[in-house]
């Protein structure tokens, strides 16, 4: 609805806009704060996170990462109306390669990595109902198509239990990069997946420290038990 109420009042220079709530405020805040202009969105299914930030005012580039044929087509259309953003239907990785992806029933559990018992339960529609070849690149290999020299840039790394995997293959990028953020798991949801205590260690030696949790994250409606969460973390060359 507020979509079609902004369509009329843009004609009259006026638009409405979403008060964010505390956790995209303090996202948001910390963007500002650090003055990022450019996003790797990587594992972007249909554009979800990059739309919501351009509804808070994001103006910066973004290049949207989705590996999946069906999400990717979704995303690649809205992409298409924004003159800054751009998408690119392959996943990223600790290498260069073609692989089978698992696909989910919701499309955005889709994980290379096997699904644990824990994660079925919380969330029965997102079982896996098939597979997927899918092309993987490395953010090293790509990186410099997107970085230039005093870009602030942020990596959204949303990949369901991969993420050590794409920080692998970001070794010799991460000092360019200003602000991680990614989704993280309390419990094991994937099989060989780092859970939150263990992301916070291995980005503490790659001299990034966890400055924001976003609770608002993935719950299981059964126990009630915050399953996942959204954390962001700081380049210490940047603080």
């Amino acid at each position: 609805m507020t979509g079609k109420i902004n369509k009329i009042l843009r004609k009259f220079g006026i638009s409405i806009n979403k008060y964010p709530n505390g956790d995209l405020m303090r996202r948001l805040q910390l963007i500002n704060h650090y003055r990022i202009n450019k996003l790797l969105d990587i594992g972007a299914n249909t554009g979800q996170y990059s739309g919501s930030l351009r509804e808070l005012g994001f103006k910066g580039e973004i290049a949207s990462f989705e590996p999946l044929s069906e999400p990717y087509s979704k995303l690649n259309a809205l992409a298409k109306k924004d003159k800054k953003w751009s998408a690119y239907n392959f996943a990223l990785g600790n290498n260069d390669s073609e692989r089978l992806i698992n696909v989910a029933g919701n499309s955005f559990s889709s994980s290379f990595l096997p699904m644990l018992e824990s994660h079925m339960i919380a969330a029965p529609g997102s079982q896996y109902v098939g597979q997927e070849r899918v092309c993987i690149r490395k953010v090293d290999t790509i990186f410099n198509q997107f970085y230039k020299k005093g870009d602030r840039l942020m990596m959204k790394i949303d990949t369901q239990g991969f993420e050590r995997e794409v920080l692998e293959g970001a070794s010799d990028s991460l000092v360019n990069v200003v602000l991680i953020q990614l989704e993280t798991s309390i419990i094991p949801l994937y099989e060989r997946e780092l859970i939150l205590p263990d992301m916070i260690l291995y980005l503490d030696k790659k001299k990034f420290k966890l400055v924001s949790i976003e609770t608002g994250g993935f719950v299981c409606p059964q126990s009630h038990h915050l399953l996942q969460v959204d954390c962001l973390f700081l380049n210490t060359s940047y603080s």
